[in-house]
């Protein structure tokens, strides 16, 4: 495939889409420590695909390296059908793909309104911020209120639907469950699948595997800095996955979450 110029959507008059997102063979890490080992990752259009592994296995890093913020030292990444493996973060971002990190990345002392408008790209400048309203309606009536005081489901809410506002087609989502109680975060999953049904792409990295496993199309193990499968959620079960793959371990420790009714905030 021939490389093309990241500019806009990335892709010229006439080209052939591919992929929302690809990885491949990608190697990277962090100075001498290699943690990522030749991971190939498919990602396609209007999906989600959830990518799984036990802590330190690599998924941060791997969400790292597809926007941008960590260079890889062999292997490539294509945003449809474009070579981006050299470009930029903020080309990367035009291109379409946003990074949501694991953590509320939010202004506190800034309203909800604020927070949305500041993240218009200049590309986007004019659009306003109803479309993000309209995938996260509970922040409708709260433009006012500073997102420091917001909920913390809420504050989830808002970082997606700030990255939203870019118009993305490919959204990296970094555990955004954490410290939430389960019916929060029942309400962030049915606004993502909103998100997706506008023809947006998510790799997902989701502590709650049954809840991962519901909303994916394809699932990613990731152990030790290597892909362990690839192929159709219809495919694993919980109980797979956990054992089969991730360990005994995370298999505890995901049984504790489901079984934990503590309130989030």
């Amino acid at each position: 495939m021939t490389t093309v110029a990241v500019e806009g959507s990335g892709m010229p008059d006439g080209a052939i889409r591919g992929p929302a997102l690809e990885l491949r063979t990608i190697t990277a890490g962090y100075g001498r420590t290699t943690v990522l080992r030749d991971v190939s990752i498919s990602l396609g259009h209007g999906v989600v695909d959830a990518l799984l592994g036990p802590n330190g296995a690599g998924k941060t890093t791997l969400l790292r390296t597809a926007a941008g913020l960590l260079r890889p030292t062999a292997g490539s990444i294509w945003i449809d059908g474009a070579d981006v493996t050299r470009s930029s973060t903020h080309q990367r971002a035009r291109a379409g793909v946003c990074l949501v990190p694991e953590g509320r990345g939010v202004f506190p002392n800034l309203t909800v309104k604020d927070n949305l408008t500041l993240q218009v790209p200049p590309w986007q400048r004019g659009t306003g911020i109803d479309r993000a309203l309209e995938a996260f309606p509970v922040l409708r009536d709260r433009l006012g209120q500073h997102a420091g005081t917001l909920s913390g489901g809420q504050q989830q809410m808002l970082a997606v639907a700030r990255c939203y506002l870019a118009k993305p087609s490919v959204i990296l989502l970094d555990e955004v469950s954490m410290g939430l109680a389960p019916r929060i975060v029942d309400q962030i999953f049915e606004s993502l699948m909103r998100v997706v049904s506008d023809g947006v792409s998510i790799l997902l990295v989701e502590q709650y595997v049954n809840r991962a496993l519901e909303m994916a199309t394809t699932v990613h193990l990731l152990n030790r800095g290597q892909i362990a499968f690839s192929g159709p959620a219809a495919d694993l079960d919980e109980d797979t996955v956990l054992r089969g793959y991730l360990g005994a371990d995370l298999h505890a420790e995901n049984h504790k979450h489901k079984s934990d009714e503590r309130p989030g905030t």
